[in-house]
């Protein structure tokens, strides 16, 4: 297997976490008896651009199907984050009436609604049926399609965009360079790009190793995303640090001639993946430990709670949850249900565990002595709407980067 970008031979295992499910491939309950697709679930580190990758086994088309289950519009905190980034990049680049915007991977609508809203011409990019339909009911025009090199160049009639963005997608295509190569396609001569996705560098220095599953396809540092970028012809001129996902970067580029300063913020950050090590094999090579570590105290405390008696549910059937429930090999004894707000995950269940999804009412109804937070990135938000099971002595349970009961 070689790398992705840069073609060289992987040979630097950074870590394994045996086979899984597609962390999105909810069952129904006729699915329960009949097997399951199972990948290796194995991340590589590639010593020449430092790029880690999973290992190359499944597809996209088989991950990201029409009836994909996850729904950007379900968090509020993810919708304010993406109303907010509306507003500023508006400002930021006068957008106005006149303007053409393309968000890649735009989902159910969650943030291109901000811009239909403001008059700001725009299309999604949305291979995913269920979701593309439930922005197209918001009177966003959607083209069904994965992006790439092949889209800019045949599907948008010639018209180049004064902005191209793509929150978390950027390591869910399998062909980085392709969809990079689209990017630059698609991009007006002063155009902007602007891409959100999870830090390498919180991946490794807060043990996020639960953001792991078969749907990212690469685990990004701004290191990487500039070769990446070189090598399509474009360049990055600023970077921000954000809170969302864990710690995330969101990379501005634009074309490699455009004549627009780098702001200070590239090179600090930078330094930062230096000094934490992202550029030092032994860095990738020391991390099994830890993840295993996580797996470990989590069957611990949850088989211990089983021995004493006591009521054991999750909140948030989110794809990380998936990743460490399967890799700790947590099952319905263990763990009796999982809630989410999300009505089309309802009434499923957890692939590879088979642990069923209830509406949260199910907290009230079951009063569990401990809620354990999956998506442990919105935790306050998740313990701030679900206080009330203080009231008969419930306490609530993160697992990474290292159990906590609170």
């Amino acid at each position: 297997m070689n790398c992705r970008h840069c073609n060289a031979p992987l040979q630097h295992i950074f870590l394994d976490l045996g086979f899984a499910p597609p962390s999105n491939a909810y069952l129904n309950a006729e699915e329960l008896n009949a097997p399951e697709l199972y990948f290796p679930l194995k991340l590589y580190v590639c010593d020449r651009c430092w790029l880690v990758q999973t290992e190359d086994y499944s597809r996209s088309d088989e991950l990201f199907t029409k009836d994909y289950a996850y729904f950007s519009s379900v968090s509020s905190g993810w919708l304010k984050h993406a109303r907010k980034y509306c507003e500023t990049i508006t400002e930021r680049l006068k957008l106005n009436a006149e303007s053409f915007v393309i968000e890649v991977a735009s989902n159910d609508g969650y943030l291109l609604k901000n811009f239909v809203a403001a008059g700001i011409p725009c299309l999604g990019v949305e291979p995913t049926d269920s979701t593309a339909e439930a922005a197209e009911a918001l009177g966003i025009p959607v083209k069904r399609e994965f992006f790439g090199k092949v889209f800019a160049e045949q599907h948008l009639e010639g018209r180049m965009a004064d902005l191209i963005l793509g929150n978390n997608v950027y390591a869910h295509v399998p062909d980085i360079n392709d969809f990079t190569a689209g990017l630059k396609a698609a991009l007006n001569p002063t155009g902007t790009i602007t891409l959100e996705f999870p830090h390498l560098l919180n991946l490794v220095q807060l043990n996020q190793f639960d953001t792991v599953y078969h749907e990212h396809y690469s685990y990004l540092s701004l290191q990487t995303v500039q070769k990446i970028f070189e090598k399509a012809g474009l360049r990055v001129c600023d970077v921000e640090e954000l809170s969302t996902h864990g710690g995330s970067l969101r990379v501005y580029g634009c074309h490699a001639d455009d004549d627009r300063k780098i702001s200070s913020n590239v090179a600090r950050v930078l330094d930062a993946e230096v000094e934490g090590g992202l550029q030092d094999l032994q860095t990738y090579l020391d991390f099994q430990p830890k993840a295993e570590k996580v797996k470990d105290d989590l069957l611990a405390f949850l088989i211990e709670q089983k021995r004493q008696g006591k009521k054991v549910a999750a909140y948030g059937a989110a794809a990380k949850g998936n990743t460490l429930l399967n890799y700790a090999g947590v099952k319905p004894d263990l763990l009796s249900f999982v809630c989410d707000a999300a009505p089309s995950k309802q009434g499923k269940f957890m692939p590879g565990s088979h642990i069923p999804i209830l509406s949260p009412k199910a907290i009230v109804d079951t009063r569990p002595d401990f809620v354990v937070i999956l998506p442990w990135n919105i935790a306050d938000e998740v313990m701030e709407s679900n206080d009330f099971i203080l009231e008969w002595g419930g306490k609530f349970v993160t697992a990474v980067s290292h159990l906590q009961v609170r």
